[in-house]
């Protein structure tokens, strides 16, 4: 689904912020939860200035955190993505990663998407993730396989399931509170 299951949420963003990156490659971004969200919790004071009886939205060019989207679908973008993402592209994320340089991001995510992939094609985007990702790569994946078949959007089909084995063989050895899903880090520190 083009959203996050709510229970992760704190925890993604509390991890990020820790991690203070200043670049973020959010990978399948659905409905852009976690582009407003890190907007938000990373870029903090820098959004707006706000002196006396008067207050206002800093210009982007102000903005430090560089937050960069891609989104299979194209009928998941709202003018939520305009607003938090720096750039978007419409594309199948696994056209897309190749094209993107080595160690090009502090933190790379991708959130509910994992699931989504064949197992050969998960191991190939985890690899991507790592490659990609200067810092950090966090991915989050169901616990469990719940059957999904969408047929207006075949991205959110499901097709695999992971366990925390199988994540740990593929380097994402830190795993971070969930009752329902696996949010699963690679560190590169």
């Amino acid at each position: 689904m083009p959203f996050s299951q709510s229970s992760q949420l704190s925890t993604i963003i509390h991890y990020a912020e820790q991690l203070k990156p200043l670049s973020v490659l959010d990978l399948g971004t659905g409905m852009g939860q976690y582009g407003f969200l890190l907007r938000t919790n990373l870029e903090n004071i820098n959004l707006f200035e706000i002196s006396g009886a008067t207050g206002q939205q800093r210009p982007r060019e102000q903005w430090k955190v560089r937050i960069d989207g891609v989104e299979g679908f194209a009928g998941y973008i709202t003018p939520v993505h305009a607003y938090a993402y720096n750039n978007m592209q419409i594309s199948d994320v696994l056209d897309a990663l190749p094209r993107i340089a080595d160690d090009s991001y502090d933190l790379v995510i991708g959130i509910d998407i994992l699931e989504h992939f064949t197992t050969e094609n998960g191991s190939v985007f985890l690899d991507h993730c790592k490659r990609v990702a200067k810092r950090a790569a966090l991915v989050s994946t169901p616990k469990a396989f719940h059957a999904q078949e969408i047929e207006a959007n075949p991205f959110e089909n499901h097709r695999s399931v992971w366990s925390v084995n199988d994540l740990a063989d593929k380097g994402f050895t830190h795993i971070l509170p969930n009752e329902e899903s696996w949010v699963a880090v690679y560190t590169l520190f």
